[in-house]
């Protein structure tokens, strides 16, 4: 039994001898917990840090392991003292939260009877063969299989994911192809949370692996036309993509296609809809490149389409005859949709197809033979618009206050058939396959809840809360109609909002136990997402990036004035870059809330942008900002920093989250934030900390063991409101 096990079965007596450091821990003032679990001390060790003529002194450096690098592929390699931390905390969490035991066990086993345990994805048909992904009932993991197209019968397993995650604490696939005849299939698998992956080709027919297997790749690749090579994405030691490499499927040398000299692009690799192209990209916030290589010419030199430069991004595919590309150019902040003649793709040749429209962003766009669909956002929902050769347009949208709508495609590009999905937050997923000519649609599946569920039981709204200088944020609510609308009710707030990313409302089971419990469940659309278009997001960046957080206080702000909660009934949630908005608005407005949850929280953003090894930080700086050079963009970022503005005041109840194997957010962020935080409260509120040691940036990678971990996270909100600390 390894020390992750022992403290799963032993909190307890754990939390009493993990540290001697504990028994000298005073309670915190105003807290009458004389029988309470005593919290983990974490040493300080100060450390003084020079940077643009500024002083800052961090007392937790320490728990950065000086050989993170290694620690993400191996995390039995971790200092003995971090670990020794990380150890305590969890049992000193499990420990305060031991009264909760049985309600995390009854939201487990509640969300766990929403799943269909055999479910099956929609079949998508790829010439003679049908592909598609199943679970069997008990099982964590998905099978990936394909049968003869319009058959029942002769299923054939490519792939069970069961089998290739025994013995394994966090196994998770990530990209899983076909070559064009159907011979082979290749998976990419994380085996530790690290989202570095190992590739595997395999011939179908004998279930033979192919050559060796491809270590340090990020998870994309793509076969050739013919099958015979196989291109990926490398991770170096840095956990950045740098190069994009091939060799034959079957084995043999290695050999680079491109190499990025830029450390701040993320670099992708895929194929165009009409499989003619390979396309290799290199893009990050504010600009992007692509290039091709015919995919019948594996060994061709990579063609550029259009040099980057700065402010312009552009995506590329190809139709048939000419290249369609989704762009920024010219000033349109919500993207325009161009095409250029295949020999010559060039900006000098863009003519304009789709226009720009402020306001209305075109998400994403998927060529078709004869149509081309695209997705568009406005005022935090989706629609949409199917456009013929010839230029006819009609657009698929939805009657509700707030839904999700998205394109799920086909592999067949000569079809009219495509493939999309709805829901909303009281109604679940439903696929339907679209005949784009004839606009008749069919239902193919709707998303099961064995338990039950009943639409008429629960109120969808949509409120728009005034931001400080003017600006309207959308808020979706999903309520029991018999939950009052009166203060009474508690309220879960979540947000995100940074990057572009808009936070669909969607349909979500897990969400129905709190809901069903006589929660609200809210989610702001704040700035620094897409959700009311690119210029949503770019009203919340770099140096304006506090306008996220006002956004969220000014959501909650304004469900109290409308009656919907009341301060300090209100638990707030977010993840990653949501969870520096957790971190942030933990300072600025802590008397609104009853708890804090911020799972892996970017919460050390000074260190972090400061820290030019680590695998986002230069990528990142078209975001954030560049503190090493730049001392306003120091200066501002300091102001906010959630770490760095920890002082002395009444927080609420805390719970941070995080994995050991992170790349993403690394997991001494949420260690040293709680490390701070913790001693600094004046409200005897108990600040807790959950790290995953066998998981990375996304929790626990079977079915029902993220379950358990969102069991845990909705126990704390029920915990804040309750005050459940008051009985540990």
């Amino acid at each position: 039994m390894n020390r992750r096990d022992l403290i799963a079965t032993s909190a307890a007596a754990l939390a009493a001898s993990a540290l001697p450091a504990m028994a000298k821990t005073k309670t915190p003032a105003g807290a009458s917990m004389s029988n309470a679990p005593v919290p983990p001390v974490a040493k300080k060790i100060p450390v003084t840090i020079e940077q643009l003529g500024r002083t800052r002194t961090d007392d937790y450096q320490w728990m950065k392991d000086d050989n993170w690098q290694q620690v993400l592929r191996d995390p039995s390699i971790i200092k003995a003292d971090v670990k020794e931390h990380l150890d305590a905390e969890n049992a000193y969490r499990e420990a305060m939260m031991r009264s909760t035991e049985p309600l995390q066990l009854e939201l487990f086993e509640e969300m766990k009877g929403r799943i269909k345990e055999d479910d099956s994805s929609v079949p998508l048909p790829d010439g003679p063969w049908e592909y598609y992904g199943r679970f069997e009932a008990g099982q964590q993991h998905p099978l990936y299989c394909r049968r003869p197209k319009g058959q029942t019968t002769g299923e054939v397993v490519l792939l069970d994911a069961n089998k290739l995650a025994e013995g394994k604490a966090y196994s998770s696939v990530g990209d899983t192809q076909h070559s064009r005849d159907h011979t082979l299939f290749a998976y990419a698998e994380d085996a530790q949370g690290s989202e570095v992956y190992r590739i595997y080709v395999k011939d179908i027919a004998s279930d033979a692996f192919l050559g060796e297997t491809i270590e340090s790749a990020m998870g994309g690749f793509v076969f050739s036309a013919d099958g015979q090579w196989i291109f990926w994405i490398n991770r170096d030691d840095n956990g950045r993509s740098d190069k994009i490499l091939k060799r034959l499927v079957r084995g043999g040398d290695i050999t680079t296609v491109y190499e990025e000299p830029d450390d701040g692009m993320y670099m992708g690799l895929g194929a165009t809809a009409d499989d003619r192209f390979i396309l290799i990209t290199s893009a990050n916030g504010e600009q992007s490149e692509a290039r091709y290589v015919p995919a019948d010419q594996p060994e061709a030199t990579p063609v550029v389409i259009e040099p980057r430069r700065e402010a312009v991004r552009y995506d590329a595919d190809h139709w048939g005859d000419r290249w369609v590309i989704r762009t920024d150019a010219d000033g349109a902040v919500d993207f325009k949709i161009v095409t250029a003649p295949t020999e010559a793709p060039g900006r000098a040749n863009w003519t304009d197809l789709v226009p720009f429209t402020e306001g209305r962003l075109i998400e994403s766009i998927v060529p078709y033979a004869g149509h081309l669909a695209r997705v568009e956002r406005y005022d935090a929902n989706t629609r949409i618009v199917i456009r013929t050769r010839a230029g006819e347009e009609h657009a698929i949208a939805v009657d509700e206050p707030a839904y999700v709508l998205g394109l799920q495609g086909t592999y067949e590009y000569d079809s009219p058939m495509t493939r999309y999905g709805y829901n909303s937050p009281s109604t679940p997923s439903q696929t339907f396959d679209y005949n784009m000519e004839t606009r008749e649609r069919t239902l193919r599946k709707t998303q099961e809840v064995p338990s039950g569920h009943n639409i008429d039981d629960y109120v969808v709204e949509r409120l728009n809360a005034p931001a400080s200088d003017g600006a309207l944020v959308p808020i979706t609510i999903l309520r029991r109609k018999s939950t009052p609308v009166d203060g009474s009710a508690p309220v879960l707030l979540y947000g995100y909002g940074s990057y572009g990313i808009p936070m669909g409302a969607g349909f979500n089971t897990n969400r129905l136990s709190l809901v069903d419990r006589g929660f609200i469940y809210a989610i702001a659309h704040i700035r620094g997402g897409s959700d009311k278009g690119w210029g949503w997001f770019l009203a919340a960046r770099r140096m304006t990036k506090k306008n996220t957080f006002t956004d969220f206080i000014a959501a909650a702000e304004h469900l109290i004035e409308r009656n919907y909660a009341r301060a300090g009934n209100i638990v707030t949630h977010g993840g990653s870059a949501g969870g520096l908005l957790m971190g942030a608005i933990n300072n600025m407005r802590p008397d609104l809330w009853a708890g804090v949850i911020g799972d892996v929280p970017f919460v050390d953003v000074i260190n972090t942008m400061s820290d030019t090894s680590l695998p986002l930080t230069p990528g990142e700086w078209p975001e954030w900002g560049d503190p090493i050079t730049d001392p306003a963009a120091y200066d501002y970022m300091m102001s906010y920093s959630p770490y760095d503005q920890v002082e002395p005041k009444a927080y609420p109840a805390v719970l941070a989250t995080g994995g050991l194997s992170d790349p993403r957010v690394t997991y001494w962020e949420p260690e040293k934030w709680v490390a701070k935080l913790r001693p600094a409260t004046t409200s005897g509120k108990p600040v807790l900390l959950k790290i995953n040691m066998t998981a990375g940036h996304f929790s626990s990678s079977g079915r029902f063991d993220y379950l358990k971990d969102i069991a845990v996270v909705y126990a704390f909100a029920i915990w804040s409101i309750r005050k459940g600390w008051e009985q540990a």
